[in-house]
């Protein structure tokens, strides 16, 4: 490339590198940087030993990555190259930004464990993306119903990768979880550290090998949020980054979304998430039953197969509460029991059945908080768990709609019903301790 016309990208750099990093820094470590390719979005710069790289990239790799975004010509990163020695060069993000694998994974989500159903075109392009990410399916849109096997699959993809090309940077977020980063940054940060915090999460995600975002329809009417995305979707997918995105509808009709959103969406590979049919719902059942180390026999995965919806998630509960059962009663399990199991979620009234009441006061009594708080606003850090406890037993041991949870829970929506059942999960995958306070919490419901 004409290094004349990277002069014209790189003196406005220049000038606000000036302001920012001490004289006599700049004048030792980086007066003489000479720009001498353009990367996607980032500007390679040639300086004159490894030992100025490795000290410009260590020590002053965050306030020239300010100085590049705050020009606003195009780059947003850059990397540095020795002066004769092509071979050798200092990615300043991967230095300045140290990688580690995302823990927000449960390490049960592959795909040995995803049972393809009549979902084999889509599972098919997931470990595709695991194989050869930003090949082929660049971007992958993967969309359907909830309950569908939509995060258990993108999991996989991010599992797969970080087991097999630890070098590649990851990242998986669910859209909530981006949305608050977002927003906090935007006006939560106060102070001169605001810009810098503001900085360091887009270089977060823009720095990224891999990115997953799970559930992106609910950017939708936050227009800050969709202009951030858009700006890292179009860096990432420029530098040959590979992402993947869920939604609970096709990119055309999350009309909300900012029309070049969609358009971008559309550009990759888009597929849909099929609910499962009969035979797959028995496939299902019996993988779970597997990974729960439970017999059910063949009448009893019929039984729970039918009139379960298209919910994979509503599907996996009714065995969840047959196979609690059992072991409950100390029983085989067999049709009887399985129905008895299923119609212990009945009104209250009748002692001894399973209500919102009972999980509420049960978790209330386990964790020392009052009902009030738990039901109310409050954001305090020692009602959070014991609010995500109670999504989850209930998504698990009550056959409610995620509407007339959030109502019992003080009329949240039911996002964060969604997002507390998952972030339980995912604690109980990872952590023994939580998994039995989950075991000793059901004991106090069923009065052991």
């Amino acid at each position: 490339m004409d290094t004349g016309s990277l002069d014209f990208i790189y003196n406005p750099i220049k000038e606000k590198m000036k302001e920012s990093i001490p004289y006599i820094m700049f004048t030792t470590y980086l007066e003489k940087l000479r720009p001498v390719d353009l990367d996607g979005r980032c500007l390679v710069l040639e300086t004159v030993s490894e030992n100025f790289a490795e000290f410009i990239t260590t020590k002053l790799a965050d306030k020239m990555r300010d100085a590049i975004i705050k020009a606003n010509v195009g780059p947003s990163d850059f990397r540095l190259v020795v002066k004769g020695n092509k071979d050798y060069a200092f990615a300043a993000s991967a230095q300045a930004d140290s990688y580690s694998p995302p823990n927000n994974l449960n390490k049960h989500f592959t795909f040995d464990t995803f049972v393809t159903g009549n979902n084999n075109f889509v599972v098919e392009a997931a470990k595709n993306v695991a194989n050869d990410p930003a090949g082929v399916y660049n971007p992958l849109f993967i969309y359907g119903g909830t309950g569908l096997g939509k995060t258990h699959l993108i999991q996989a993809i991010a599992n797969k990768i970080i087991a097999e090309k630890p070098h590649l940077k990851v990242i998986y977020a669910t859209c909530e979880q981006f949305v608050n980063e977002i927003i906090d940054t935007m006006f939560a940060a106060k102070g001169p550290d605001a810009r810098e915090r503001g900085n360091r999460l887009r270089q977060h995600y823009r720095s990224a090998d891999v990115l997953i975002i799970d559930d992106i329809q609910f950017i939708a009417n936050k227009k800050s949020v969709q202009e951030e995305f858009f700006h890292t979707f179009n860096e990432l997918i420029a530098r040959g980054k590979q992402i993947v995105i869920t939604s609970d509808q096709p990119p055309r009709e999350l009309t909300a979304l900012e029309e070049r959103l969609r358009t971008r969406f559309s550009g990759g590979l888009v597929f849909d998430m099929l609910p499962p049919d009969y035979e797959t719902k028995i496939a299902i059942l019996k993988q779970k039953a597997f990974e729960k180390q439970s017999i059910v026999p063949d009448d009893v995965l019929s039984f729970l197969a039918q009139d379960s919806g298209n919910d994979v998630r509503t599907l996996e509960g009714r065995l969840t509460k047959v196979i609690f059962a059992a072991r409950l009663h100390e029983v085989p399990i067999d049709i009887r029991l399985a129905r008895s199991a299923l119609n212990e979620a009945i009104p209250e009234g009748d002692g001894g059945e399973i209500t919102p009441s009972a999980i509420i006061a049960a978790v209330t009594g386990f964790y020392g908080v009052s009902r009030e708080d738990l039901v109310g606003k409050c954001k305090k850090k020692e009602l959070v768990l014991p609010r995500q406890v109670c999504c989850y037993l209930m998504c698990e041991l009550l056959s409610l709609p995620l509407m007339s949870i959030g109502k019992e829970l003080g009329n949240r929506n039911h996002t964060t019903i969604l997002y507390s059942r998952d972030k339980v999960e995912e604690m109980m995958a990872v952590s023994d301790k939580m998994a039995k306070e989950i075991d000793d919490i059901k004991n106090i419901i069923l009065k052991k």
